[in-house]
């Protein structure tokens, strides 16, 4: 009996063991799509970590994982959350809410995810590195 009790804990225990990390999660095809088009014709500069100048309005959430920020015409800021994403941001009624004491946006920022009907928070991501994509020329 008492084997039969150490081999159940076991192998309970053993089911508790962290499997290896998920991978990165794939884009939808219109997501894709909708990135493809911000994107097209800019290149992409080095990783910065933290954005220049920020205005909510400018924010295009392309799905949970990919924020982007216009700064103007010819350049956008792409971010790739850290983590799960920022998990019903693309839900259509939330809002992703930010505390920015000094203005800017910056890596390890954390935002919250806010439910605009309810006023109640339904997730929160944190910003990774601001990959500048420009338009050559002009």
């Amino acid at each position: 009996m008492r084997i039969f009790a150490l081999a159940l804990t076991a192998a309970a225990l053993s089911s508790c063991t962290a499997g290896p990390p998920p991978g990165p999660v794939a884009m939808s095809p219109a997501n894709q799509e909708r990135l493809a088009a911000l994107l097209a014709g800019k290149v992409a500069g080095p990783p910065t970590g933290c954005l220049p100048t920020y205005r909510s309005d400018d924010m295009i959430v392309i799905d949970e994982h990919v924020i982007a920020f216009r700064d103007t015409g010819r350049r956008v800021y792409i971010n790739n959350m850290q983590g799960g994403g920022c998990l019903n941001i693309d839900g259509g009624r939330n809002a992703l809410v930010t505390r920015t004491p000094t203005g800017r946006l910056c890596r390890g920022d954390i935002a919250t995810v806010l439910d605009t009907a309810s006023r109640m928070t339904v997730g929160s991501c944190v910003f990774g590195d601001f990959i500048p994509y420009t338009t050559p020329g002009g």
